[in-house]
């Protein structure tokens, strides 16, 4: 295999600086000579050679796992075993034995994540710290710390590169995920931050709080560019929609409130559950027919939806068509 320059180059650099992270001083003298190469330490390769031989061996184990459910998936075909459209809803649930049980938090855990690029999970906990699990060995990796109360909410931008975890200590943090350093903490809400959630661009992030407003902050600077007052009671949940020209929020007054993120303004507000609303999703584009076709709802020469569910403790799940703030259905 033939590398670029700036392939043989990063090699160099990352082979250099592990062998200085060891103390084989002469072995990176001798290197240094034989490769024609100036190390200067830099920063950026710290670690650089470890990260990438780990990443080899999960990717290896990676298509040893997807060599054996192919198998499994041709003995099923082979042999007659269920396919997709004929399994039972029981076929979909997780069943024991677990495949792996991580355990490290040293109190309740609040949020679970899965990283959108990385085999790397990431949780929170009440005892305000946020550890990172390689979900394909189950191992611990490191924990991250800097909030002082405990962590409600996780979410990652759209690369990947950037983690925000929001706390009841009155904060938003920022993370770069590849040094898993604080780069910048938000301050601004009054009260408990309960949710958070990048913009899809990434240059904006929103949270929620106990305070009753929904606050949109500008990630390169850290200030709030926008707040969204309206809820009378604590907001549970913000979501951004897949275009991320709408917010959804949920609160314990009952209510459901969709917001244009451009004007601040609010477009709808949804009624009709009957207690506190503990979490809100939008649908994503690839269900709007299915959404349709379930509830019979009609689109003429409109495009569908947007579609958003809620669920509540009054124990029930509801579907809205927020273009239209009708409950389409109540699970």
């Amino acid at each position: 295999m033939v590398l670029s320059a700036k392939q043989r180059s990063e090699l160099h650099n990352a082979i250099a600086d592990y062998l200085q992270s060891q103390g084989y001083g002469q072995t990176l003298e001798l290197f240094k000579q034989e490769s024609k190469m100036d190390f200067s330490g830099d920063s950026k390769y710290n670690g650089l050679l470890e990260k990438k031989w780990t990443a080899v061996v999960r990717l290896q184990k990676k298509v040893m796992d997807l060599e054996t459910r192919m198998s499994e998936m041709q003995r099923d075909v082979l042999e007659g075993g269920p396919i997709k459209k004929n399994r039972s809803a029981t076929d979909w649930i997780p069943r024991p034995p677990e495949k792996y049980s991580l355990s490290g938090h040293r109190s309740t855990v609040t949020c679970v994540l899965f990283h959108p690029t990385y085999n790397v999970l990431v949780s929170s906990s009440e005892d305000a710290t946020i550890k990172v699990w390689d979900y394909e060995a189950g191992d611990f990796e490191r924990t991250i710390k800097g909030h002082t109360d405990t962590i409600q909410s996780l979410a990652f931008d759209h690369t990947g590169k950037l983690l925000a975890s929001c706390s009841a200590d009155m904060s938003v943090k920022l993370w770069d995920f590849q040094t898993y350093e604080c780069i910048r903490t938000l301050q601004g809400h009054d009260h408990n931050v309960s949710s958070v959630a990048f913009m899809p661009s990434g240059d904006f992030l929103v949270s929620s709080s106990r305070d009753k407003t929904v606050k949109m902050w500008e990630v390169a600077t850290g200030y709030c560019v926008k707040t969204f007052v309206g809820h009378t009671e604590w907001v549970r949940v913000v979501k951004v929609s897949p275009n991320g020209s709408l917010l959804a929020s949920c609160s314990n007054d009952q209510t459901i409130r969709i917001w244009h993120t451009a004007t601040k303004e609010c477009k709808t507000e949804l009624r009709g559950h009957e207690h506190v609303i503990e979490s809100v999703a939008w649908a994503p584009e690839s269900s709007l027919p299915h959404i349709v076709a379930a509830t019979g709802i009609e689109t003429k020469d409109s495009s569908p939806g947007p579609f958003l569910i809620s669920g509540s403790r009054d124990k029930v799940i509801k579907m809205w068509d927020v273009s239209t703030g009708v409950c389409l259905m109540t699970l």
